[in-house]
């Protein structure tokens, strides 16, 4: 689907083009209903005589909707500096676990350097002022899979296993859930209808905009970068730590964990602080999954009303 808006210079919508491949009524056009190609055209005169299709909210939203944007693996050209370290994350972390079974050390070092290319990304976006839309998805999604996959390898060195998969599940739906209940989704009906285009389910623009949040460490683990930064590098360095300590076999986590603790003066130390950033950073996606949940629901029972 691919959508144009025009504006003037006081930000009216003028006109809007939608080029689909859905079918919409008949009257709207003479070719078969199953498959037909619908353009539309409407003017700011217009749009009381076709109920009022597009206002300013929904205009925005189909603007800013561009399809093949998401496929096209290229560096946008709105970010063409910013957007490179995302890119080499995922060469990176494709390469990283494609040996983490038969080079541990290298594999390591890898998705360490992925890891600090995310923070580059991010602070080079904002620097230049480059920051995008389509960088904000390649993040997050960059970051959920590398994490799910590291967690897998994981589930297979330690028992029980069951652990990090549920660590897992937990990250994934969590994140998911707060994308969702925060930003904007696209309804595709069986035919075109006026006000069928969006839908918002909070009207706002991030996943990190928590001021509606009741609760104090989600607030502060969203609006606080270094705490932010605290808790998600103590998530990622345990479970590097414990994959490098891992051997060949299946091993007790806890064994393998007090073991380091007792035997390796460095580890005495870091592994405790770091371990104090995972724990923070599971109970914020408790959390955000709750609150994320509640605001679905809440959006399902307002419709109802």
């Amino acid at each position: 689907m691919h959508s144009d808006v025009h504006a003037d210079a006081h930000g009216e919508a003028q006109h809007i083009r939608v080029s689909t491949l859905i079918p919409i009524p008949n009257s709207y056009s003479r070719h078969p209903p199953h498959s037909v190609i619908a353009s539309l055209r409407l003017e700011e005169k217009s749009a009381p005589r076709l109920n009022a299709l597009v206002d300013r909210r929904r205009a925005s939203a189909l603007a800013t909707y561009d399809a093949p944007r998401l496929f096209a693996f290229a560096v946008p050209p709105s970010r063409p500096v910013a957007g490179v370290p995302g890119y080499i994350r995922v060469i990176l972390n494709c390469v990283a676990f494609s040996v983490c079974y038969s080079q541990k050390s290298l594999s390591a070092i890898l998705y360490v350097t992925s890891f600090v290319c995310d923070a580059l990304d991010g602070w080079f976006a904002r620097r230049l002022n480059q920051v995008s839309t389509f960088g904000a998805v390649l993040d997050m999604v960059t970051d959920r899979v590398s994490t799910a996959c590291l967690l897998s390898v994981l589930s297979q060195l330690y028992r029980p296993g069951l652990i990090f998969l549920a660590l897992l599940g937990l990250d994934i739906a969590s994140h998911w859930l707060q994308m969702y209940s925060v930003l904007p989704r696209l309804d595709r009906g069986p035919s075109l209808h006026v006000g069928d285009s969006c839908s918002f389910l909070s009207g706002k623009t991030s996943h990190k905009d928590v001021k509606d949040s009741s609760s104090w460490l989600f607030k502060l683990y969203y609006r606080n970068r270094m705490f932010m930064a605290f808790c998600c590098v103590g998530s990622e360095v345990l479970y590097i730590i414990l994959y490098l300590l891992a051997d060949e076999k299946s091993e007790s986590l806890i064994t393998v964990y007090l073991n380091a603790i007792r035997t390796n003066t460095l580890l005495s130390f870091l592994l405790p602080f770091v371990s104090i950033g995972w724990a923070i950073k599971q109970v914020v996606n408790v959390i955000q999954m709750k609150s994320a949940a509640d605001s679905c629901v809440n959006h399902d029972m307002k419709r109802s009303v």
